[in-house]
């Protein structure tokens, strides 16, 4: 309607536009007649002189009145009618104008109708959504109620973006098959579940979807990642062992996820990039941050860092006799309480987040790596980072942790007596676990707890095919894959209730024996790329994660009990 408005008011400018050109025109006609009156004038006056032409003159002047006469009259007529249809045209659009306005204003009603209603609408999604919210926190919160009760794994996901090596180069594949690769076949359908389209020459696409306790797409940050992870470190302090564990293909963003993006020609992370740390490093900033919140000397801390490499388990902490640190091969036994240990395994007593990392970065830079056609850094064994906390209780308080202010005065004068005074200054620790130099006599008033933080970021698998390897990586790619075979092998036992579970198969199995077999919440952050060309892989990875759902330990035991000294 506004539009034809916009139409008729133009055809007005015109329609005034003729009139206006019309009347000009009778104003050039009058000054003519004006002339012409002139000029009979003159002629009148030469008929005096000479009749001859006068009479020709008067005879002109006849023949010229009446034609104009004529002109005139049709002139007239012309702007009579040309003025009653300007008339009617006006009113026409007056008409038109007042309709518009009439439907522009129901309108406008219907559009302050249909804005209430869209506004009560969003009211009502956003008390669902905050409904649903408040429903999936509960529902997690059941959940993950569920998993302690039977002593589930937890399962992460977390997708990679796409990668520049993500593409066919290194292989001799025809174009469309490159394309093909380069194609994402993964994505995080919503936060707990995870898509893949697989897909094969001359057969339909399939749709295949894996549940997990969290999936994280390619575009969340390792702040998101870490948020996940972070309410597991407060059972640390609660008696409860914990393991973060990194499991998938090489390429697939496990070290990034636990370390943090390396730099060019250093192994090492940079601790300067705040946002970007892994798990790791983030996790002993807030287990530091939670000990600060302790009573001081309630709590000490002690890290170790080892590889499997070669199915050989290497101590990255160890120093010669000029202090320099170097890998020296240890080796895993069973204790008489059934549980794994190294012997002469050096533990390094941090004080704080700083010198943790510092220690972490100085075993980074002996840990084995080897470029391939899938990775250019490439690790070639399995890191395990190992954070010991030692928990002081009084025998009063056995089982609980104290938090009243006289308690803690308490504390501090029987712990300044009992820790030796060489305890902050004396770094290197001795071998053994249980010979650490920060002995705590254990009394009837007080007691320790250990508890313990691994953090494993485990070599990726491989198809030789793919990644090219040769010679010695090729060595290394074996032991990997059947290390990582035999972690398999022991979760499908534990899960099937075996009688026997074959953990001395792999010196890694073996290594984590006490996380993965029940004695701590075992957390697995599946990382996997999400290229058609690493379909078969991610497929592997997935289908490790779904199982490792599935095992049931029984319900994690809290440590509540006192450890036996030394002496004993």
């Amino acid at each position: 309607k506004e539009e034809r408005i916009v139409v008729l008011e133009t055809e007005n400018a015109a329609l005034h536009l003729k009139l206006a050109e019309y009347q000009g025109l009778a104003g050039r006609s009058t000054n003519e007649i004006l002339q012409l009156y002139a000029a009979h004038g003159q002629q009148m006056k030469l008929q005096r002189s000479s009749n001859p032409a006068e009479r020709v003159v008067t005879q002109l002047h006849g023949a010229i009145k009446k034609r104009l006469k004529q002109d005139l009259k049709s002139l007239h007529s012309f702007a009579l009618e040309l003025s009653k249809d300007f008339q009617r045209q006006s009113k026409i659009c007056l008409y038109q104008v007042l309709a518009a306005v009439q439907g522009i204003q129901l309108q406008n009603e219907a559009m302050q109708m249909f804005q209430i209603k869209a506004f009560d609408l969003e009211q009502s999604l956003q008390e669902v959504t905050e409904r649903y919210e408040k429903e999936k926190q509960k529902r997690k919160a059941l959940h993950n109620s569920l998993i302690e009760l039977r002593g589930n794994i937890r399962v992460h996901c977390r997708i990679r973006p796409l990668l520049p090596f993500d593409d066919a180069a290194g292989h001799s594949v025809s174009q469309d098959r490159q394309r093909s690769f380069s194609e994402k076949a993964a994505y995080a359908a919503d936060d707990e579940t995870i898509l893949v389209k697989c897909s094969r020459p001359g057969h339909a696409s399939v749709n295949k979807t894996f549940q997990f306790e969290r999936v994280y797409s390619d575009l969340e940050s390792q702040d998101a990642v870490f948020a996940d992870v972070a309410p597991l470190l407060t059972s640390l302090l609660d008696g409860y062992n914990v393991c973060i564990m990194a499991y998938g293909q090489t390429g697939s963003g496990k070290t990034y996820t636990m370390l943090g993006p390396q730099l060019e020609g250093n192994l090492a992370f940079s601790i300067e990039e705040e946002s970007e740390l892994g798990i790791i490093p983030r996790a002993t900033q807030e287990v530091f941050r939670l000990i600060s919140e302790k009573p001081p000397g309630s709590y000490w801390v002690e890290v170790s860092v080892v590889e499997v490499y070669n199915n050989e388990i290497f101590d990255l902490l160890a120093k010669d006799s000029s202090g320099k640190v170097f890998g020296v091969k240890r080796d895993v036994v069973t204790t008489r309480e059934g549980k794994s240990d190294v012997p002469l395994l050096t533990h390094e007593t941090v004080e704080n987040a700083s010198e943790f990392l510092h220690l972490v970065n100085k075993g980074l830079q002996l840990r084995v790596t080897h470029p391939t056609l899938v990775h250019a850094h490439s690790s070639r064994s399995h890191l395990v980072v190992t954070l010991t906390i030692t928990t002081v209780i009084f025998g009063d308080n056995f089982g609980t942790l104290w938090e009243d202010e006289q308690t803690s005065q308490r504390l501090n004068k029987e712990a300044s007596c009992t820790f030796p005074q060489k305890m902050r200054d004396n770094k290197s620790t001795s071998s053994s676990r249980a010979s650490s130099p920060v002995q705590l006599e254990a009394t009837e008033k007080m007691k320790q707890v250990k508890t313990r933080l691994q953090l494993v970021d485990l070599a990726g698998s491989e198809c030789v095919g793919m990644s090219g390897v040769t010679g010695a990586a090729l060595r290394e790619t074996s032991f990997i894959n059947r290390s990582l075979s035999a972690l398999a092998d022991v979760l499908g036992a534990i899960a099937e209730q075996r009688a026997h579970v074959p953990y001395r198969n792999s010196k890694l199995t073996h290594l984590l024996q006490d996380s993965v077999g029940g004695d701590a919440k075992l957390l697995v952050m599946l990382c996997i790329s999400p290229g058609q060309k690493y379909l078969t892989e991610s497929m592997q990875s997935l289908g490790f994660g779904t199982r490792a759902r599935q095992v049931q330990r029984g319900q994690v035991k809290k440590k509540n009990f006192p450890l036996p000294s030394k002496g004993k």
